[in-house]
């Protein structure tokens, strides 16, 4: 049986629980399509539910821990009365209105949503070294986020995978709480930018491993190294740090928009700045999915306000 919904919103990190408070309040009722817990790591609530301690929130001094604090925005998003599936979006099609939207694996009959709006909110994945047990040692040494955790290793050696900008500019970040950062790169030279990679290689606090790559974690409970194989020589050593910061891109989680909706050149949706308006008129996108530059759960949590009035005042101008 098809439902028909003014606003469904597909994703459910900060910005989609977020835009999801905002058309609830507005007596719009939305739905949300909250996604499904994978092997892959995609888990509803976003990248935060993969996280520990959260200490730059605003509103909580102490900190709080990521799922907690999805948890809370679950919570609240519920309490005004949207309507939240742990279903994931398998296609889509915004050739014409009301949009519609297929959950599953069969995607031959008739639409599981039909809705007059859409917000997309299914964030952006950290591309992995795909190791052993680095799903469980994310928030204990291993990172994506410098922003996010470069203070819990003040004094400390940790290294950085990566030889980009992203690469360049989470080391030289690290540099003002670390004693030392190790970068890790697997060929010989950069491909950052030349001021980046200037700034990286004149930093006294970093040092470079070249033509490496990290093969395994050390330690039980948390990080306590990482086993590094040079692959020239065929060589391995230990590197004994506490925090492994992974800087090789993002990817947008898109695929079933392909075809639908504009993107740019690395998949990110192109949104109408300062709007959160798409290419498709009554389509919004909002947070990671959308944001290559600032990835943070208050900005994406901004963001998801913006997606929101967009649509309330969309629809009012559109359809009722």
């Amino acid at each position: 049986m098809t439902k028909k919904s003014d606003v469904l919103i597909i994703g459910s990190g900060p910005a989609g629980l977020t835009a999801a408070i905002y058309t609830a309040r507005a007596s719009l009722d939305p739905v949300m399509l909250e996604g499904e817990p994978s092997s892959t790591g995609d888990q509803p609530g976003g990248q935060l539910m993969l996280t520990t301690e959260v200490e730059n929130f605003p509103g909580f001094p102490s900190g709080i821990m990521g799922p907690e604090l999805m948890s809370s925005f679950r919570k609240q998003a519920e309490r005004f009365g949207t309507d939240i599936e742990t279903v994931k979006a398998t296609k889509v099609d915004f050739s014409e209105r009301p949009f519609k939207v297929w959950v599953g694996s069969d995607t031959s009959g008739a639409p599981t949503h039909i809705s007059e709006s859409v917000i997309v909110s299914t964030g952006a994945k950290a591309l992995m070294l795909g190791l052993d047990r680095e799903t469980e040692l994310i928030g204990k040494g291993v990172s994506t986020c410098a922003t996010c955790d470069g203070f819990f290793f003040k004094d400390q050696e940790i290294a950085v995978v990566g030889g980009g900008d992203s690469a360049m500019e989470e080391a030289s970040f690290l540099t003002k709480f670390a004693s030392k950062v190790t970068i890790i790169h697997r060929r010989d030279s950069l491909r950052a930018s030349k001021i980046m990679q200037d700034r990286a290689l004149n930093n006294p606090k970093i040092e470079f491993l070249w033509n490496s790559e990290v093969v395994s974690y050390e330690g039980d409970a948390a990080l306590e190294g990482v086993t590094v194989r040079n692959n020239q020589t065929d060589e391995s050593q230990v590197l004994p740090v506490t925090g492994l910061f992974v800087a090789i891109g993002h990817k947008p989680n898109t695929t079933i928009f392909e075809g639908q909706l504009d993107t740019d050149e690395e998949g990110y949706i192109v949104t109408k700045s300062p709007s959160s308006y798409t290419s498709v008129e009554g389509v919004f996108a909002c947070g990671d999915v959308q944001d290559k530059t600032y990835r943070q759960a208050i900005t994406a949590s901004g963001s998801g306000c913006v997606a929101a009035i967009d649509a309330e005042r969309w629809l009012e101008a559109n359809v009722h």
